[in-house]
């Protein structure tokens, strides 16, 4: 492990304590998180403040809050991290390599690289662009991804079917014992990463849970165990 805590400072950011994202209930409630694994996932709803968390990470390792790392200089409307010059990271021992990958802005990521074609060779030696999306996204976590390195991932399982969300488990596991991530997702297979620390941003303050204890896990099981049962829920509620 390399990043060890988050910590909120409350002091700096005292005048802001009504305004967006320091009115997220997880973040009014936040102090300090301690990081105890080399894979970290964050759950919560969407809104929940997870993926604004992990934005400021980003902010504080010198990556583009757009997604790419310390030298991707581009822009993209709203990427802008407000929360980021609030929290402070403890390092054992600090390091600058590494990587931020938002779902949300990827295209603009990859378009950011064909205006640099030398450095396609890190990505594969293909554009992005010129691939699926889930086939762009494995892409980057099989040849940009190294050791000594802290991989932040915004939803990485937007792009990836259940089987390549099994294939990225591989690659999380090939690298773990050298690399840290800390990963922001929706998806009951990644959670199910073995020995994940688990940390839930629908619980104010944020804390940790155990895999059968995350909705996804829980939702899930319900519709495979009772599929019927939950759709005439649903539907004729």
């Amino acid at each position: 492990m390399f990043l060890r805590s988050i910590e909120l400072l409350r002091e700096s950011n005292s005048e802001k304590s009504d305004a967006y994202p320091f009115s997220i209930p997880s973040i009014k409630s936040f102090r300090k998180l301690e990081l105890r694994s080399n894979v970290t996932f964050f759950v919560g709803e969407n809104g929940s403040g997870k993926s604004t968390l992990l934005e400021s990470i980003a902010y504080q390792c010198g990556f583009n809050t757009a997604g790419g790392s310390r030298n991707d200089s581009y822009e993209v409307d709203s990427s802008e991290s407000v929360l980021g010059p609030f929290i402070r990271l403890s390092w054992l021992p600090k390091i600058t390599h590494g990587f931020f990958l938002r779902a949300e802005t990827f295209y603009q990521f990859a378009s950011h690289l064909d205006t640099i074609p030398d450095s396609l060779e890190y990505y594969g030696g293909r554009s992005l662009h010129k691939q699926s999306h889930g086939e762009a996204f494995l892409s980057v976590f099989k040849n940009r991804f190294g050791k000594r390195g802290i991989y932040l991932l915004d939803e990485p399982e937007a792009a990836l079917s259940p089987a390549r969300q099994l294939a990225f488990l591989r690659v999380i596991h090939d690298l773990s014992g050298s690399a840290q991530f800390i990963i922001a997702t929706h998806s009951p297979i990644l959670l199910g990463y073995p020995d994940a620390q688990i940390l839930d941003f629908d619980s104010h303050p944020v804390k940790e849970v155990q895999y059968e204890d995350t909705i996804q896990y829980i939702l899930t099981r319900r519709f495979l165990e009772n599929r019927k049962r939950m759709l005439d829920e649903i539907f004729n509620d």
